[in-house]
């Protein structure tokens, strides 16, 4: 029996969009032996490429990367898909003899996987989504602050695929579940990649326009003729949001600029609020850093 099945360990690397998660999870998976699984909300989908931020195959530099491209966009995919998927895949990785290392930005996602919060099994309610989709995010959001101020501070309020998914749970359930949690059995080392507001902005600017100069545009254009709707595309927020809105000649050129950048940034903000509540996590300097505090876990 290999040493990660006798003495399990995990490695979490967490940041927000552009922070550089996705360089620093391949170089520690080429050190340390390790395989990554991806926490990200789009990334699972089929064909959210460029639109998601997802590495590419010249980027992941021969490391396997899974929990990408598991889904359809076309049906819903919850955080307890998430959580069954990516705990396969760390016991495939420990059988392996690898080391797991998840890497994203979603902070309920990697919540799931590591403390195993038991997420109700609720199947579509296509009649109460129905109604739903007529309101605004406000709107909806306003809603769920009244059922479950909770889950209200910790989701994306621009989001209506996510308000929608989380009143529908409310509603099945007859009230707001308190969850329970089943903890994965390992010793986890979570590392977190922070950069400064103004950087940041400009990152995610520079990353903007990179991405649209390599096609964004194009991708949503094909999401959209392979049959997902506008309406579907918009609630997925952010980049498809915003794409979506531009193709559809419903804001200009550069109000898609401005507001998506703001989009961004605003996004960024709320994972750096979740992050910093998890008093787990060890804010990194550099790489090197990074590298000492893994050696040191791992021995």
């Amino acid at each position: 029996m290999s040493n990660q099945q006798k003495n399990p360990k995990i490695i979490v690397i967490v940041g927000t969009n552009t922070s550089g998660k996705s360089t620093l999870a391949v170089f520690l998976a080429r050190k340390f032996g390790g395989e990554v699984i991806s926490a990200d909300s789009r990334q699972v989908y089929k064909g959210f490429n460029l639109s998601a931020g997802k590495i590419n195959k010249m980027e992941m530099r021969s490391i396997r990367h899974h929990l990408l491209d598991v889904a359809s966009p076309k049906r819903t995919f919850t955080v307890a898909q998430y959580q069954k998927l990516a705990r396969q895949a760390v016991l495939k990785i420990w059988r392996g003899h690898k080391l797991p290392i998840i890497c994203g930005g979603n902070g309920f996602y990697i919540q799931a996987v590591l403390d195993g919060i038991v997420l109700p099994e609720v199947k579509p309610n296509f009649k109460l989504r129905t109604i739903l989709q007529k309101k605004s995010a406000s709107a909806l959001f306003q809603i769920l602050k009244t059922k479950d101020p909770v889950r209200a501070k910790t989701i994306d309020s621009k989001n209506p695929r996510r308000l929608i998914r989380a009143l529908e749970i409310i509603a099945a359930v007859g009230k707001v579940p308190k969850p329970k949690t089943n903890p994965l059995a390992a010793q986890v080392l979570m590392l977190g990649i922070k950069k400064d507001k103004s950087v940041l902005r400009k990152l995610i600017e520079q990353r903007l326009i990179k991405r649209l100069r390599l096609g964004m545009l194009r991708e949503i254009k094909s999401l959209h003729a392979h049959g997902l709707s506008w309406r579907r595309l918009e609630s997925f927020g952010l980049e498809y949001r915003y794409c979506a809105l531009l193709l559809q000649k419903r804001i200009s050129k550069e109000q898609f600029k401005n507001e998506l950048v703001r989009a961004i940034s605003k996004y960024a903000k709320r994972q750096i609020t979740w992050f910093k509540k998890d008093k787990r996590i060890h804010w990194l300097k550099n790489k090197r850093q990074a590298e000492k505090l893994v050696k040191e876990f791992l021995n």
